[in-house]
């Protein structure tokens, strides 16, 4: 059983930055693919980001290469998504998800824990 943890959520102006945190308990972390998912009020959830466990291979949705970076410290059991270049549109309710399986994938469904999710809000 693996649970996760997100923190760092906030409120920011369009063009600030925010760090998000995804904390992980259990000792197979680093065998674990993580990834990052959005949900906007009304809007199904979407894939952000994601990182491999073995090899620290990542991806992004091309609406935010080169505004965000996600990285894992697998020591801390920690999973990171730097945000800068805030938009408005960036605004939903962030998740961090574990996959058993050591591959990225955009669809949900293939990853087994979730966490409670942290609140991103950027203003204009």
């Amino acid at each position: 059983q693996v649970q996760l943890v997100e923190s760092g959520g906030g409120l920011v102006q369009a063009g600030g930055s925010l760090r998000l945190s995804c904390a992980a308990s259990g000792r197979t972390f680093s065998t674990y693919a993580m990834g990052w998912f959005r949900q906007a009020p009304g809007k199904e959830r979407e894939f952000v980001a994601g990182i491999t466990g073995s090899n620290g291979r990542t991806y992004y949705r091309e609406s935010v290469k080169g505004r965000f970076t996600i990285s894992r410290d697998n020591a801390k059991n920690t999973m990171y998504l730097q945000m800068n270049s805030l938009k408005p549109e960036d605004t939903a309710l962030y998740y961090c998800a574990a996959g058993y399986v050591d591959n990225v994938y955009a669809l949900p469904q293939k990853y087994d824990y979730w966490g409670q999710g942290t609140q991103v809000t950027v203003s204009s």
